[in-house]
């Protein structure tokens, strides 16, 4: 034993981030519990557009599982790694679901997304995307897609419906069984998470699904425990020539927004939660976990996963003691072992996991905080993607018309030369874009 800890803080330096074997492994623990929940509401987005859902379970473990590896043995970082809430969503229910397009075209955009995001990694460019996306179209990313997200888990729940006569959105029938299971799951997760206690939102599904066996909404399955299921019918389903058009572009930069600003976002964030960042708040060595991050973006659509980025769950384990690689890896093992258990988590509803998105888009929405300008010509573009992303019920509808009213703010402002060349070239090919949609 002693020769493995020896072995272990030699290759995760331990001793020289003051941590033990022991601490690590209850920070994995931790951010397993704190991230589980995403085996279930992962498959569940991603076959709202058609997907099997067995597959992409199986799938969505094993970035999971191998993201988190390299993360930890390359990276060093305490950060699990995964499939995100918000590129499941453009995927399986924008892209897929809403906009009818094929799974194998959205699969092709994510993964030209993820590859521009790879090679703007080994080129160091990413610090000219930084500066050229302005700074509130960044701070209003995560409430446009938190927006989006909280409203799908309240239609999911049943909670919202719409008006067939009127179009607008009205309450649902609250007395149904999928709000009612959707309210239970919502007081767990929110009642543990007020006291800090992990797997808050694993737990409000779990409760959420035992509320509906006996309204008839859980079905059990025979078994729960089964060979993991295989991914035959998603693996490799990629078409490059349907991604190819003027319409994906929107697409292809929500993707990489979301994979990009989630990965800075995080590593930052929490890095400086767990001591690791400078005086000026950079994060040592941050090319390593944006190379894990742009890979898992950029391989992840080849066996149906969309976006893997560094996720935000991992503070709970860096709350817990996490500071090293050994904590992802820790993870990643659990991961591994809830492979056999596919027939449980494929038996809670919809209703159950719809908790789980109402909690993090809602916690999403504060970012928008952050956007402490009163000129108009900073909260107009920003407040714009948000409206946009609700109207349309599109993600990339919104992060488009974002980036195209900032150019417009701008230019009517008279501040075109503060306009980057970039964001002036981008216009056109998005002006053009909502022509379109606006005369089919």
């Amino acid at each position: 034993m002693s020769r493995l800890q020896t072995f272990l803080d030699r290759r995760f330096a331990l001793e020289a981030r003051e941590t033990t074997v022991g601490r690590e492994l209850m920070a994995g623990l931790t951010s397993f519990l704190a991230a589980a929940y995403l085996i279930v509401v992962i498959p569940s987005l991603l076959s709202t557009g058609g997907m099997d859902r067995g597959a992409a379970t199986t799938a969505a473990i094993l970035v999971m599982a191998i993201g988190s590896i390299a993360m930890g043995v390359y990276a060093n970082l305490p950060f699990i790694v995964g499939p995100g809430i918000g590129g499941s969503v453009i995927l399986g229910v924008t892209l897929a679901h809403a906009e009818h397009v094929p799974l194998a075209t959205g699969l092709a955009i994510a993964m030209t997304s993820g590859l521009l995001f790879l090679v703007l990694t080994l080129t160091g460019a990413r610090e000219l995307v930084v500066k050229m996306i302005p700074p509130q179209i960044k701070l209003g990313l995560g409430a446009s897609i938190g927006l989006f997200i909280a409203m799908l888990g309240c239609r999911d729940a049943g909670m919202v419906a719409v008006n067939a006569k009127t179009m607008a959105l009205k309450l649902g029938d609250f007395s149904q069984p999928g709000p009612v299971v959707a309210l239970i799951g919502l007081a767990v997760a929110l009642a543990l998470q007020a006291r800090r206690i992990p797997g808050a939102v694993l737990a409000g599904i779990a409760a959420a699904a035992v509320a509906g066996v006996p309204l008839g909404l859980t079905k059990l399955p025979p078994s729960v425990v089964s060979a993991p299921h295989a991914l035959t019918p998603i693996a490799l389903h990629v078409d490059f020539v349907g991604a190819f058009t003027l319409a994906s572009l929107p697409y292809v930069f929500a993707f990489f927004a979301g994979e990009f600003f989630s990965t800075l976002g995080t590593t930052l964030a929490i890095g400086a939660k767990a001591g690791l960042t400078d005086a000026e708040g950079n994060l040592p060595g941050i090319e390593r976990p944006f190379l894990v991050d742009s890979v898992a973006a950029a391989l992840g659509p080849l066996i149906g996963i969309p976006a893997g980025t560094a996720l935000v769950e991992s503070a709970a384990g860096v709350e817990a003691g996490g500071r090293t690689g050994l904590t992802p890896v820790a993870a990643a093992m659990l991961f591994l072992g809830a492979l056999c258990l596919l027939p449980l988590a494929m038996a809670i509803p919809k209703q159950a996991t719809a908790p789980a998105l109402i909690l993090i888009g809602v916690s999403m929405l504060g970012t928008i905080r952050h956007l402490r300008s009163e000129a108009v010509t900073d909260l107009f573009p920003a407040m714009a993607m948000v409206l946009l992303t609700l109207i349309s019920n599109s993600f990339g509808t919104g992060i488009a018309g974002g980036l195209l009213v900032h150019v417009i703010v701008q230019v009517l402002a008279g501040k075109a030369r503060e306009i980057p060349v970039g964001l002036f070239i981008l216009a056109i090919p998005l002006g053009y874009y909502f022509y379109t949609a606006a005369t089919h």
